[in-house]
């Protein structure tokens, strides 16, 4: 059995009046992600995580921030293009396992949506997929409510 492990992260400053938007999932709050495109993290570390896998670069490289395409982009894009080349490449997503690092708000009564809205971007059953949130205890950018940040591990499996 021929397999790869993929990991990925992603981190954006966060700014009043934005979308906070994980999974596809719109968290309630008065802040969102400073980004080009919606600022997914967590689909963008995923999507880096596929491509690591597969050894094909990183989100910035099929998705350049200087593309105006990319402007206010749903990372869904990314992440279903990321997915795609894995099938093309003749693998399957074995599972994902992903945490967001994020101060505030707490995220524990959204976990299912975005575990869920994760799945359903990867075309996978949501047994495959894990989904933690951590805060940085304070520490750092994160921790100081200006930044967040996501990881991603894939397992990829050829049959």
């Amino acid at each position: 059995m021929d397999v790869r492990i993929g990991l990925g992260w992603d981190n954006h400053r966060l700014a009043e009046g934005r979308t906070l938007v994980l999974a596809g999932v719109r968290v309630p709050c008065g802040f969102g992600f400073d980004a080009h495109s919606d600022g997914d993290i967590l689909l963008h570390a995923v999507t880096d995580a596929l491509l690591g896998a597969l050894a094909l670069g990183d989100i910035g490289m099929h998705f350049p921030d200087t593309d105006p395409r990319w402007k206010g982009c749903d990372s869904a894009v990314f992440v279903r293009h990321a997915a795609s080349l894995v099938r093309q490449r003749g693998y399957r997503i074995g599972n994902v396992d992903a945490t967001v690092i994020l101060q505030r708000p707490k995220l524990g009564d959204l976990r299912e949506a975005i575990r869920s809205g994760l799945a359903a971007a990867l075309e996978l059953e949501p047994e495959r997929v894990s989904v933690k949130f951590k805060t940085a205890e304070k520490v750092g950018p994160v921790g100081e409510g200006r930044s967040a940040e996501a990881q991603a591990a894939v397992l990829l499996v050829r049959d």
